[in-house]
């Protein structure tokens, strides 16, 4: 009889131990449950800013080029649907070697160009979703005969800085509207990139000349909102 009492307490310090088990299973499970709840929510999101994100470029990227199709060939230029970059790419129409003022012939391409463009941007469609619109100068690797490397890269930095710098100054002078002119202001930077984005033929080589160009490149700010959802 006493083996017997001796075994029916040990069977009664079991059961509460067993139920405390399985209460704590049932935790882990609700948080387990809860975190792939998050994760999916934060994947939710950051898939509808892409699909978003891609939307929006797709449609900018049509608008510019249903506006400035026809003028492109005679421009020079190119518009690049990835980066949703206007390229500028003559550069005997652009500026003389070694100067940054902005040649005449440029001008008038500018003055038909960038309030088409602006009209563009600046639309209630898009207005609101622009992060930047960077004016990029670009040069070759090259500078006069013999300058070293890194001396060449300096001096076209400084040319290219000061060739965007006019360029700006020159659009927000043919922007008359004042509420588009501040929001240019705002939106609208200069940068001087000099050789460090080079442009290569097919064998790998250099293209000097189309290596030195001006680039108006959009920015929205899709990418802002997904960088935001993946650090909250």
């Amino acid at each position: 009889m006493k083996e017997l009492n001796i075994k029916n307490d040990d069977e009664s310090q079991w059961l509460p131990i067993s139920d405390l088990m399985s209460v704590l299973m049932m935790v882990f499970l609700l948080i387990a449950v809860s975190y792939m709840l998050k994760v999916y929510q934060e994947k939710a999101k950051i898939e509808e800013v892409a699909i978003t994100y891609n939307k929006l470029q797709n449609e900018l990227y049509n608008d510019i080029n249903k506006e400035f199709k026809e003028d492109l060939k005679r421009w020079n230029a190119i518009i690049d649907k990835t980066s949703l970059s206007v390229r500028f790419k003559a550069p005997e129409i652009l500026f003389s070697d070694g100067s940054a003022d902005i040649k005449n012939d440029f001008k008038l391409i500018l003055n038909d160009f960038f309030p088409r463009f602006t009209e563009i941007l600046y639309s209630e469609k898009y207005k609101n979703e622009i992060e930047e619109i960077r004016i990029e100068g670009h040069t070759s690797s090259k500078w006069q005969l013999n300058t070293p490397e890194n001396v060449a890269y300096i001096k076209n930095m400084e040319l290219s800085q000061s060739r965007t710098k006019n360029v700006l100054n020159y659009i927000l002078l043919i922007e008359t509207d004042k509420r588009r002119n501040e929001w240019l202001k705002n939106n609208v930077t200069a940068n001087g990139l000099s050789s460090s984005k080079l442009i290569y033929d097919e064998k790998g080589n250099e293209d000097e000349e189309l290596s030195r160009r001006v680039e108006f490149r959009v920015k929205t700010n899709a990418e802002k909102r997904i960088a935001k959802i993946l650090n909250q």
